[in-house]
């Protein structure tokens, strides 16, 4: 009878295997498949590897025979044979010097072309994760493991291919040397310490990553945290909560404080012991040599020094390579959220053999449509209506009746629950995302902006369009003015989130870069909701330009910018309670007329 794993059992295979997955998928960034440049720069790094490994173990071996030849006595040698024996020694380190920055050299393309492609898979893998995703995420904890992962990859590409492999050549190596000059107790005596060296290493370095997960978890508390109330600054001032912030803040440092001292603490005892194995295992193989050479004359001096140096030459990497299998161990920590990251599934995806919307005319269609952010509470339920191509629909109601939520349906940033949503008679389930959103042009009733220029965040609407079609656009949204009018005109900063611009300017912003895509199908999300009268009329003007030749969605509230629609629904409780004209709901005298003459009585 088998016995059942327990949870944290279970956990720690999980991660091992998580773990040779990573590097299994480093392996394939390695040696990339139709990359022959990158190939060749791995195999000829490996060469220089060798040779570099090569000389550097050969390099003792000269340095002892020069001992030797200077403390014995020959006739016309003297001088001659011990400087030849220097120079060589000189010549040979030199070129093992080379090799390995040779080997760097070439090897650094492959390095920095890994953390470009994971970086840029990673970036792309965000932007096809579902809405659903970016509305849970925290920015600050998701910036900081995508930068710590893919500064990682470098790390783990170069110290598992030239710190890691190259130790255990050399240690194999030298051990075989010293069995071969020596005896077998010089080669056990070196094998025991060292294979006690990194098994004890080992065994630390796993209990250590306990506080080094910590670390990372505290510091994406803190991060997150920093970023959140950077990025809501005028509402940190508006309730005067400098204090508050800065206290959550430090208590978020505190945890980290707490957890870096423990990671270090810990780090200083597992460098005391590596320390005293390698103390025992020097004197002892030491203590063996000196007594050959006293007693029994089996080894020379040089035969002393030899066993010296390669010992010193040894351990300095073995040293070495417990600092590497450390930072290997926390460097996969690093990476673990990132290549977590990018096991989320995109939810939504092009189907197979899915195909270009073709000649969008801009006839829309829902089609019984259901839909829920959680099963638990349903917001759209049986929603049925028809926009023709080229009329102007108008979609209206409390909030919190579904509003928002039918534009996002019909750009698809998610799939309905049931029912189907058609462009031109195709579900848009059968067309490439692309060509549906291209169709496609969005003012949403929140507009945040680039951290860039005015002309740019204009010019995102249709990248690499001329400066004619930017002003053009600008005019059309009444904002061209006002460009003119600031110091740097359309290279004017906007700031984070375009927090220098007022509400009216930024909406005018968003309706002039949307102006720009040209779309055939417009949807308007309460986009002039942060306007004042006079240019609110300005704006509906040209909106009603805009909008005349062209499929047009309007979110409202306030409906007086809707009065001219061709068919205006009224939307309750995700359900359409009722449908058509201005002058037709008044006279219905129900939801519509009610909301009406309450705006009605606002104004006056």
């Amino acid at each position: 009878m088998s016995i059942p794993k327990s949870r944290a059992d279970r956990q720690k295979s999980n991660h091992y295997s998580f773990e040779f997955g990573v590097l299994v998928t480093l392996g394939r960034y390695l040696w990339p498949d139709g990359q022959s440049e990158m190939k060749l720069r791995v195999v000829g790094s490996l060469v220089c590897l060798f040779l570099a490994k090569a000389a550097s173990v050969y390099m003792p071996i000269l340095f002892a025979k020069a001992v030797d030849t200077l403390t014995i006595t020959y006739q016309n040698t003297v001088i001659v044979l011990p400087l030849l024996l220097i120079f060589s020694y000189g010549f040979v380190r030199i070129l093992s010097i080379v090799f390995g920055e040779l080997r760097d050299v070439i090897f650094a393309k492959v390095g920095q072309r890994a953390i470009r492609t994971i970086a840029l898979r990673s970036f792309e893998h965000l932007h096809n994760l579902a809405l659903r995703f970016h509305l849970e995420r925290q920015t600050g904890g998701l910036s900081r493991s995508i930068e710590r992962g893919t500064k990682s990859v470098d790390f783990i590409l170069n110290f598992m291919l030239f710190n890691i492999i190259p130790t255990i050549l050399e240690i194999i190596l030298v051990c075989g040397i010293l069995w071969g000059l020596f005896s077998f107790l010089y080669a056990f005596v070196t094998f025991v310490t060292i294979t006690s060296y990194i098994v004890f290493t080992f065994i630390v370095t796993e209990w250590r990553l306990k506080y080094r997960r910590q670390m990372n978890e505290t510091d994406n508390v803190a991060n997150t945290r920093a970023i959140d109330s950077i990025l809501n600054y005028e509402t940190v001032k508006y309730f005067g909560n400098e204090k508050h912030e800065a206290s959550l803040f430090d208590n978020a440092l505190g945890k980290y404080e707490n957890a870096a001292v423990l990671n270090k603490t810990t780090l200083s005892l597992l460098n005391i012991g590596q320390a005293f194995i390698i103390g025992i295992g020097l004197t002892l193989i030491l203590w063996m040599a000196a007594g050959d050479v006293l007693n029994e004359k089996k080894m020379s001096i040089g035969d002393f020094v030899l066993v010296n140096a390669y010992l010193i030459q040894l351990y300095l990497p073995l040293n070495f390579l417990g600092y590497v299998y450390r930072e290997i161990k926390q460097a996969l920590i690093d990476m673990e959220k990132l290549f977590r990251l990018l096991t989320f599934k995109t939810e939504i995806i092009n189907k197979p053999g899915a195909i270009s919307l073709p000649n969008v005319i801009g006839t829309i269609s829902f089609n019984n449509v259901s839909f829920a952010y959680d099963n638990r509470r349903q917001i759209l339920k049986n929603v049925s209506f028809e926009v023709s191509a080229g009329t102007k629909t108008a979609i209206v109601g409390p909030s919190g009746a579904g509003k928002t939520t039918i534009s996002r349906l019909l750009f698809r940033f998610y799939d309905v629950c049931d029912g189907s949503i058609e462009i031109d008679g195709y579900d848009i389930r059968d067309l490439q995302q692309e060509s549906v959103r291209s169709a496609i042009g969005v003012v949403p009733q929140d507009t945040v902006l680039f951290n860039d220029t005015i002309g740019y965040n204009i010019e995102y609407g249709k990248p690499g369009a001329s400066v004619l079609a930017i002003e053009k656009a600008a005019r059309q949204a009444s904002i061209f003015e006002f460009i003119n009018s600031t110091p740097d005109k359309f290279a004017s900063l906007v700031g984070e989130r375009g927090l220098k611009l007022s509400g009216g300017e930024k909406q005018r912003v968003a309706i002039a870069r949307t102006i720009l895509k040209d779309p055939r199908i417009l949807i308007f999300d309460e986009a002039t909701s942060a306007l004042d009268t006079e240019t609110e009329r300005e704006i509906q003007e040209a909106l009603s330009d805009l909008s005349s030749d062209r499929t047009t969605i309007i979110i409202a509230h306030r409906l007086s910018t809707i009065i001219d629609a061709d068919e205006i629904l009224v939307l309750d409780r995700g359900q359409i309670v009722e449908r058509g004209t201005h002058k037709q709901l008044l006279a219905i005298g129900k939801i519509y007329a009610a909301m009406w003459k309450v705006q009605e009585s606002s104004i006056r």
